[in-house]
């Protein structure tokens, strides 16, 4: 397995409850052991703000591959599974596509899905979703929240991800979140 370090370097986290849900990430951006800038925006709205769409990985790979995400929405008139199938085949299939190192985290209304180059298109079982470095300690706080607290969707993103940057070296605390009700 390669030593690269594309996917360590951030924290994406979405949970779903309550009829909403949230996505939110740190804002550190690394290079090496350097950080570079403290409060970068690594969520997007996408298809008129009716999708979210979050990245971790290599910045102008993920932004490419938003892109082509938003694209594909429009392709299949907002329909977000079918843009994800069709994004992930392509990716997997594409020579071009298939050098790019990110992992997107797509979510509307209806469905989260985690979207990666193996040709992966995987939807969570709890509504609870993270990448990145920090993502383990982010879904481990986020299902506590989740089970034991009233908190909504974006209250637990937020306290999840401040969680997240008290152990991960490679997440802040400066956190972003978009929510969709």
């Amino acid at each position: 397995m390669s030593d690269s370090p594309a996917f360590r370097h951030t924290t994406v986290l979405a949970v779903r409850k309550g009829g909403a849900v949230a996505l939110g990430s740190d804002g550190q951006v690394t290079l090496g052991t350097t950080v570079l800038k403290h409060g970068a925006s690594k969520i997007r709205r996408l298809a008129g703000g009716s999708v979210l769409a979050g990245f971790a990985g290599s910045t102008a790979d993920a932004f490419a591959l938003c892109t082509r995400f938003e694209r594909k929405l429009e392709e299949f008139s907002g329909q977000l599974e079918r843009a994800a199938i069709e994004l992930a085949t392509d990716w997997r299939t594409e020579k071009t596509l298939r050098a790019l190192e990110a992992l997107l985290v797509v979510a509307d209304r209806e469905k989260t899905l985690l979207l990666s180059g193996t040709g992966d298109v995987i939807s969570p079982d709890e509504g609870i979703l993270a990448v990145g470095s920090g993502g383990p300690y982010a879904t481990a706080a986020a299902r506590a929240l989740f089970r034991h607290t009233d908190l909504g969707a974006e209250e637990i993103v937020r306290a999840s991800l401040k969680i997240a940057s008290e152990i991960d070296i490679y997440t802040n605390d400066s956190v972003s979140v978009e929510t969709l009700p």
